[in-house]
């Protein structure tokens, strides 16, 4: 009986010491499962932490400002004022559309679909030229441009807190006026929250719901993903900017954010690449070049005029840059570039003497306006210059012309 005593003594002590070995094991294992964990949270948020400014889209540095020595918080190309009592002053909309020049070619141009086409009427002279008058009028309506206004602050008033609605549900309720013949900036909008709140709705909610009662043609109830950076930046770089901003006059309103962003986006692109002809004759034209007016950036724009013989467009665009900025300008150049002039339809192969010595006129205009106020004047003199040597030997050779044919 006492060896049985002594053997179950012992294997009873060695099954604790066992179990106390593995519980310590055990403690161990979780302990280094337990750093290991944290060290792999750890190891994830470093390279969150690392990958965020990868994903961030550059569209809102190009966006900002124009230095690396201005805060990129403050955003660059905005209106600092609201534009539109500047904008829609007769005298500039007379210039924006003097501007734009109508080219009915390019208005009345197939877009979509190629059509080959081609329709042929016997006309006279009077009835072309009553085709010529109404073809004109239908262009000059689509090239109505879109506003230029300053955005909209979103503003949620409050109407009334109840708390007798207090946890009453976890859902928002939402009402919406679907009054037939209403506006949609007039129609009363208004959220429940779960507190009692009685609120505004939101602008972003507010179109949501309006276009889900009232749809808009070709507008989506969710941003296009056209608009998203990468893709937005695919269609830049194709030069795709007339379908940017057609689309996004359709989607958005010209007081929103999004329009504002991604109107100055492509204006900026086109400036840098210099691609005006791509908006030339179109109803976007007259706003990009009051953006650039607006924002002190019309030397790229006034340096291709000169070099495509549209000297009278460089001093509408001048008189529009003085008219914004109220910088000093001589009378009679605002009287040349207010006359009101027929659209030239066709392009004369020369130029006669007036109009040659009127283009001398209106290069001592532009050369003294560089002078004093455009930054890239060493490029503009040079276009001033060599445009005048050439203006120059066409004068002498008109007047030799007209010399020769007995003309005084």
């Amino acid at each position: 009986m006492c060896v049985e005593s002594f053997l179950t003594s012992n294997l009873c002590d060695i099954n604790s010491r066992s179990k106390s070995i593995w519980d310590t094991v055990n403690i161990n294992r979780y302990n280094m499962w337990k750093m290991w964990k944290e060290l792999r949270l750890i190891g994830g948020f470093v390279r969150q932490r690392r990958t965020v400014p990868q994903i961030l889209p550059s569209v809102h540095y190009r966006l900002f400002s124009s230095s690396p020595a201005q805060n990129e918080s403050e955003p660059f190309f905005i209106y600092d004022k609201d534009p539109a009592p500047a904008f829609m002053r007769d005298d500039v909309q007379q210039l924006l559309k003097s501007i734009t020049r109508l080219e009915l070619d390019k208005v009345f141009r197939k877009r979509s679909v190629k059509d080959n086409t081609v329709e042929y009427r016997f006309m006279t002279d009077e009835q072309l030229r009553q085709e010529l008058l109404t073809s004109i009028g239908e262009a000059q309506k689509m090239l109505q441009m879109p506003p230029v206004v300053q955005e909209q602050k979103d503003s949620c008033r409050v109407i009334s807190k109840d708390g007798a609605l207090k946890a009453l549900s976890t859902s928002k309720f939402v009402f919406t006026d679907i009054t037939y013949g209403l506006k949609n900036s007039q129609r009363s909008i208004v959220v429940r929250h779960p507190d009692g709140t009685l609120q505004e709705a939101p602008y972003e909610m507010r179109k949501r719901l309006n276009q889900i009662y009232f749809p808009l043609t070709g507008r989506s109830i969710h941003q296009p993903p056209m608009f998203d950076h990468v893709h937005l930046q695919r269609l830049l770089e194709e030069g795709k900017y007339e379908f940017i901003l057609d689309r996004a006059c359709v989607q958005f309103e010209p007081y929103e954010k999004d329009y504002h962003q991604i109107t100055a986006n492509v204006y900026q692109h086109i400036n840098e690449n210099r691609a005006f002809d791509a908006l030339r004759s179109t109803r976007h034209f007259g706003p990009f070049a009051f953006f650039l007016a607006w924002h002190k950036l019309i030397d790229d724009l006034l340096l291709d005029i000169v070099k495509q013989d549209y000297l009278r467009n460089g001093i509408e665009l001048i008189v529009l840059f003085s008219t914004l900025h109220g910088t000093a300008l001589d009378e009679n150049v605002k009287q040349i570039a207010l006359q009101t002039q027929m659209p030239s339809l066709f392009d004369a192969p020369e130029k006669s003497i007036d109009e040659l010595k009127q283009d001398d006129q209106f290069l001592s205009i532009i050369e003294q306006f560089v002078n004093e106020h455009a930054t890239k004047k060493v490029q503009l003199n040079l276009a001033v210059q060599g445009y005048r040597e050439m203006a120059t030997e066409k004068l002498r050779l008109a007047e030799g012309i007209r010399r020769m044919h007995g003309e005084s």
